[in-house]
């Protein structure tokens, strides 16, 4: 492994056809040569509300207060993400500055200082070597994330979103029709 893209988006390339990450920008959060990678899909909001699977967790909720589909792996468990600028809590592991990984099996006065929360079902995960033979093959784009990303407020728009902020061609992507052949 190079360097680990913990921290990183990646964003699938427009010719990504797996209907799991079809135009989808996943947050790494974790990333070794051991245990591989690990991350959370930022623009699939279901129409489950945080309010009403995990009530103690509504008032951080980021808007939309919904729960997002993390990925295909383990649908049935929760993952939190949260934002707790100062002093790192108890039972947080960082992931991108004040951004990191929290227990939802408690409150988030447990944790003090938490600012907002994101909460996904599942999460996306490759095991050591097949994230970088997907890189190879130029199914995704590895770009720099910002905090901002994984709390958007418009999830729907991310793809677009990120790809745009992107320098030179790349950023002309965020305009690729969803299916050329009808352009």
């Amino acid at each position: 492994m190079a360097e680990s893209l913990a921290g990183k988006l990646l964003v699938a390339t427009p010719d990504l056809g797996d209907p799991n990450f079809y135009r989808s920008v996943v947050f790494i959060v974790e990333h070794d040569d051991v245990e591989g990678v690990l991350g959370l899909v930022l623009n699939r909001p279901t129409e489950a509300t945080v309010a009403e699977h995990l009530p103690r967790w509504h008032d951080v909720a980021s808007d939309p207060a919904v729960v997002f589909v993390g990925g295909p792996v383990t649908p049935d468990v929760a993952i939190g993400v949260v934002a707790a600028p100062g002093q790192p809590p108890e039972g947080w592991t960082p992931a991108l500055g004040a951004v990191g990984l929290a227990d939802l099996s408690g409150s988030p006065d447990d944790l003090g200082g938490v600012e907002r929360c994101r909460v996904f079902a599942g999460y996306s995960g490759w095991v050591a070597g097949q994230l970088e033979m997907e890189l190879a093959i130029d199914s995704w784009f590895v770009v720099d994330a910002d905090e901002s990303d994984v709390f958007s407020d418009a999830p729907q728009d991310l793809w677009r979103t990120v790809l745009s902020r992107q320098p030179s061609r790349l950023s002309w992507l965020a305009n690729y029709p969803p299916d050329p052949r009808l352009n």
